[in-house]
């Protein structure tokens, strides 16, 4: 395993790779973590949660753990799902569009739907400055927090974790 990298995800629990916010549902790894989820995006795959839960344990922390950084481990870690996915799940791979320009990506605009989503949870969004320093998981994740159609209950949680909110 490589060593950590400055964008990586650092908890304090014992559950690397994973957000203090999800330890309650992916600590046990029974919900995909964020961090697989950014994973997902970047590779162009949808995996399923009734997917997720049919690959072993030991597959869904290697899909935790394993980077996808650059073009390498991106086709790597592809490679790697596509293959869990036949393996265990035994069900069609589904492809998804990669977004080469997500609103998340840009360190120096903090994406309207999060303002807005602040602003109509009555609280300050993240400022620029407060944007700019969070890691590409963490605004990705703050981003995924706010997707129209769905509760979104943890991002409040979020937002006090990557310390936006006090």
């Amino acid at each position: 395993m490589k060593a950590s990298r400055p964008d990586e995800l650092q908890t304090s629990s014992s559950h690397p790779g994973v957000f203090a916010f999800e330890i309650d549902f992916g600590g046990t790894l029974r919900c995909i973590p964020m961090s697989v989820r950014m994973k997902l995006d970047q590779t162009g795959i949808k995996l399923s949660l009734k997917q997720w839960n049919q690959l072993p344990p030991t597959e869904r922390r290697q899909l935790v753990e394993r980077h996808c950084d650059d073009h390498s481990e991106t086709e790597s870690y592809k490679q790697f799902l596509i293959s869990s996915i036949q393996k265990y799940a035994k069900t069609p791979v589904k492809l998804a569009p990669i977004d080469k320009a997500s609103p998340w990506a840009n360190r120096t605009a903090v994406p309207e739907r999060i303002c807005n989503w602040a602003h109509n949870l009555g609280i300050s969004p993240p400022s620029t400055k407060q944007w700019a320093v969070l890691t590409p998981l963490q605004r990705f994740t703050l981003f995924k927090l706010t997707r129209p159609g769905h509760s979104n209950d943890n991002f409040l949680p979020a937002m006090r974790e990557f310390s936006i909110l006090p």
